[in-house]
């Protein structure tokens, strides 16, 4: 069968940051426009509004920009990733951001830990949502297939997007994999990816069930998902995978 609350709003409108270098490079919003871009360049001070946080990068909005990046994150050893969807941090790119992976053009390396400054208010938080969302009138992420070789990309495909599922999502745990799956319509497309988001094995949990859509994922979640945040991996065995990092709301 087909089928969080809303955090705390920081005080007033955020202000743009201070923008660091010129004609560094840029990153373009994910919906088909080269209009609105990020600025990657060495040492440029960015605001942001995270979407999923893993230990390989975390996915977030630039919002000076509009555009969806990827940060890399120095985390500590021994210290997990805690950031969470919908946190606003503050950032520093390192002096070499690293900006030429050809699979992932809208990743960067910040030079330390983001600074957590507040969360975002609900009513920005689905403006900002909606203005990324992507069309369902082609393959995700620009090409058919679950995978692709690492040397097939040219830096001219997103790595991210985010989603308005046509059908679903529902959530499926693997026992004899133990691995978690979404699976959700995506124009006319039956699209099975696998989930490296905690909230969602966290709702799988909790409903002591392996299979769960609908108003029971709602329930489980604590809110009704709206969006998927679909990223792609970095190289494992030569090819990059499509999986969901983020189960969202409407904002």
């Amino acid at each position: 069968m087909w089928a969080r609350e809303q955090r705390s709003a920081i005080t007033g409108e955020l202000q743009s940051p201070h923008r660091g270098g010129a004609g560094g490079r840029s990153t373009p919003v994910l919906r088909g426009s080269l209009a609105h871009r990020a600025d990657l360049s060495g040492g440029a001070h960015l605001s942001l509004l995270v979407l999923a946080c893993t230990e390989d990068d975390t996915t977030a909005i630039d919002l000076a920009s509009g555009a969806l990046i990827r940060l890399r994150v120095p985390w500590p050893v021994g210290h997990r990733p805690d950031l969470t969807a919908f946190d606003v941090v503050e950032a520093r790119l390192a002096e070499d951001p690293e900006t030429d992976d050809l699979a992932q053009p809208e990743a960067a390396t910040a030079a330390e830990l983001p600074r957590h400054v507040g969360t975002m208010r609900a009513r920005r938080a689905r403006r900002l949502l909606r203005a990324l969302a992507a069309r369902p009138d082609g393959p995700l992420l620009g090409f058919l297939g679950a995978s692709a070789p690492y040397w097939e990309f040219r830096g001219q495909r997103p790595s991210a997007t985010l989603i308005v599922p046509t059908r679903g999502p529902q959530f499926i745990r693997r026992l004899d994999e133990d691995s978690t799956w979404v699976r959700f319509g995506w124009n006319r497309d039956d699209v099975w990816l696998p989930v490296e988001s905690a909230d969602a094995t966290r709702a799988l949990d909790a409903a002591r069930r392996d299979r769960l859509s609908g108003k029971a994922l709602a329930t489980a979640l604590g809110f009704r998902p709206h969006y998927l945040l679909i990223t792609l991996t970095q190289p494992r065995d030569s090819h990059c995978y499509k999986v969901c990092t983020a189960v969202l709301p409407r904002g």
